[in-house]
């Protein structure tokens, strides 16, 4: 049903290392920091620097090998827009010289944005409204991190990733599966700056205990309702790749989910946590790296902040 016709990745320019916030917090120092996270740098963005910059960034690379006048749907996943209004994927047509004709909206979803907006793509093309989707995702989370939060500070980085998904009809129809619990909204949030607190300064915190629970009770099952819908084994998967959230939360998952090694990807070591960009970039990175292959299927797994989740099939 749907494909995966590209995906190309931006990331800024300034670069914060673990030396460098070593220097700040002496007590943290650089080789803890990888240990921990899996991260030895990450980028950050400039202060003039918004999603909207780094999706425009990456689309650019992407219209180099792709048709951009056969884009007929942008879907636009940010937490961190550049207004409240207007629509971010509305103002990224006009900078892309993009069509008139096609359709444009945000959606607001962290970690498992990615998948839901494969599942939303599916959706406009299963309908017929579109049928050349380029799904963004764009954060500047660090945006939202107080100078003293050491923690994450050393985890997330900023990114965008644009994908083109299309019709395929060659493609098998995978099932996808989705999850959400509002209840765990406090644990992972940016309290100030919308219309409850509108005069604070937006600032992040995160549980992250909390969160690494929550990945743990919900994930594995995720996993199971995915390959049943879609009458799978877990030896059909060829690939896993999950939400780059960090190196010891991802390795105790694959444990869990009893994951061979071989089939699980992670590489964030110079990237950091991008939120929703992470998966797409990951799914290149691992394209470069010649370990994604012809006909492979790949289950992909996106998990946090709402709390929310969602895994998918691709067919490669």
């Amino acid at each position: 049903m749907i494909n995966i016709a590209a995906i190309e990745y931006y990331l800024p320019e300034n670069i914060l290392t673990n030396e460098d916030i070593s220097k700040e917090f002496p007590e943290w120092s650089a080789e803890k920091i990888k240990a921990k996270i899996g991260v030895e740098s990450r980028h950050i963005a400039k202060t003039s620097e918004t999603a909207l910059d780094l999706a425009y960034e990456a689309s650019l690379k992407l219209f180099e090998n792709y048709d951009k006048n056969k884009i007929d749907f942008i879907l636009f996943c940010t937490q961190s827009p550049d207004y409240f209004l207007p629509t971010t994927a509305c103002i990224l047509q006009d900078k892309l010289g993009l069509s008139k004709s096609i359709g444009a909206l945000d959606f607001n979803l962290g970690c498992s944005g990615f998948v839901y907006g494969l599942t939303l793509a599916k959706g406009l093309i299963a309908t017929g409204i579109a049928k050349n989707i380029l799904l963004v995702t764009a954060e500047t989370y660090t945006k939202f991190l107080d100078k003293n939060d050491k923690s994450n500070r050393t985890i997330f980085g900023d990114g965008a990733a644009v994908t083109v998904v299309e019709k395929d009809e060659s493609k098998q129809d995978f099932q996808f599966s989705v999850g959400t619990d509002g209840s765990g909204f406090s644990n992972l949030i940016v309290e100030n700056g919308g219309a409850r607190n509108i005069l604070d300064k937006p600032k992040l915190f995160m549980k992250g205990p909390k969160i690494f629970t929550f990945a743990l009770e919900n994930i594995p099952a995720v996993i199971k309702e995915t390959l049943d819908k879609n009458l799978l084994k877990m030896e059909d998967i060829d690939l896993f790749v999950f939400h780059q959230a960090s190196s010891y939360m991802l390795n105790y998952l694959r444990d869990l989910c009893k994951i061979p090694e071989e089939k699980f990807f992670l590489d964030m070591k110079d990237i950091g946590n991008t939120v929703s960009a992470s998966i797409p970039i990951a799914l290149k990175l691992a394209m470069q790296k010649n370990i994604i292959q012809e006909s492979f299927k790949v289950m992909v797994v996106g998990f946090g902040v709402g709390y929310s989740w969602a895994a998918g099939v691709l067919e490669f």
